[in-house]
C-alpha cells in the first residue's frame, strides 16, 4: 500500500462527502448544486474558504457558524468522515487499479448519498436507484463479458450458471422488501428500498447480498429498539407541549441500514451463507 495514495484517497473522499452534504440539502429544492456559493442556512452569509475544510472547519468552529454562531448540523462532519472511510476502504480493496477504484467509489458515494437523503427526507431519489441499477448491470457485463469485474476475482462455476445466479440475485433479494411494502401499503417499507436492494443484489451476488440484508435487518432492529428505550427514558417536548415518543409504529428509514450492511460485507467479505452461489469471492 502506498501511504501517500492512501492519504490522498482519504482526503478525496472527505471532499466528496462535503459535496454530498450540499447535494442532500439542495436536491429537489430547485437550487442548483453546481452553481452558487455555500451559505449558512441560518443567517445566509456566504461561507469563506476557512469555513469549508471537510471535518476540520467544523472542529475548529466548534460546530457553530463563524458569523451568527448558530449550530452547524453534525451531519456535515459525519458524512465527510464516512465518505473518507469509504474512499480509503475502496482504495485498499483495489490498490492496483485506478478504474476499479473509480468505479467502486462512484457506486459507494451514490449509496452514501441515498442513505443520507433517506435519513433527512425519508424518501429515496428514483434517479439514484436507476443510476445504481445501470451501474450494477454494467458491473455484471464487465464481469462476464470482459473476463472479470474491476478488482474482483473471476467466478469459478460454469459461465452460464454463474450468469443466471448473478441476474437472479437482485430480484430474489429485493422480492421480500417489495412484498413488505405491498402488504403494509408502504408503512413497513417503501418501494425505493426494494429497488435499492435490487441493485445491491446484483453488485454483491446472492450469498453476500443475503448476508448484507441480514446485517441490515439486525442493525435496523437494534437501532429501533434503542430509540424506543431512549424515548421512554428521555422524552422530548413537542410544539404542543406534549411528549413525543418513539414507538414501534414510528417510521425509520431503512436505506441507511441496507447501505451499511452492504458496505460491511464489501469491506470484510462476510458471508453467512456459504452454500449459496457467489458472484465474487
Amino acid at each position: 500500500m502506498d501511504v501517500y495514495l492512501a492519504i490522498g484517497a482519504t482526503v478525496f473522499g472527505a471532499i466528496i462527502g462535503s459535496f454530498l452534504n450540499a447535494l442532500s440539502f439542495r436536491w429537489g429544492t430547485g437550487h442548483s448544486v453546481l452553481r452558487g456559493r455555500s451559505r449558512c442556512m441560518q443567517c445566509g452569509h456566504t461561507l469563506g474558504w476557512r469555513d469549508l475544510f471537510p471535518i476540520f472547519s467544523y472542529l475548529y468552529l466548534r460546530g457553530r457558524c463563524r458569523y451568527c454562531r448558530s449550530r452547524i448540523s453534525v451531519q456535515y462532519p459525519l458524512v465527510e468522515a464516512v465518505a473518507a472511510l469509504i474512499s480509503i476502504v475502496v482504495y485498499l480493496q483495489n490498490p492496483l487499479s485506478l478504474f476499479a477504484y473509480a468505479f467502486w467509489l462512484m457506486v459507494w458515494m451514490t449509496l452514501l448519498f441515498v442513505a443520507v437523503y433517506d435519513l433527512r427526507h425519508t424518501v429515496i431519489p428514483w434517479a439514484c436507484t436507476i443510476a445504481l441499477a445501470v451501474l450494477a448491470l454494467l458491473y455484471l457485463a464487465l464481469h462476464f463479458g470482459f473476463g472479470g469485474a474491476p478488482g474482483l476475482a473471476q467466478v469459478n462455476d460454469g459461465l452460464t450458471k454463474s450468469i443466471i445466479w448473478a441476474l437472479l440475485a437482485g430480484p430474489l433479494l429485493a422480492l421480500p422488501l417489495f412484498l413488505f411494502s405491498l402488504i403494509s401499503r408502504g408503512t413497513w417499507m417503501g418501494w425505493g428500498d426494494g429497488a435499492l436492494e435490487l441493485s445491491l443484489g446484483w453488485f454483491l451476488g446472492l450469498a453476500y447480498g443475503a448476508s448484507a440484508l441480514m446485517i441490515a435487518f439486525w442493525s435496523g432492529a437494534f437501532v429501533g429498539v434503542l430509540l424506543i428505550l431512549l424515548s421512554k427514558l428521555t422524552p422530548t417536548a413537542s410544539s404542543r407541549g406534549r411528549a413525543q415518543r418513539f414507538t414501534i409504529k414510528s417510521e425509520i428509514p431503512f436505506a441507511p441500514f441496507l447501505v451499511l450492511g452492504a458496505f460491511i460485507v464489501y469491506a470484510l467479505h462476510l458471508n453467512f451463507f456459504i452454500t449459496l452461489p457467489l458472484l465474487w469471492q
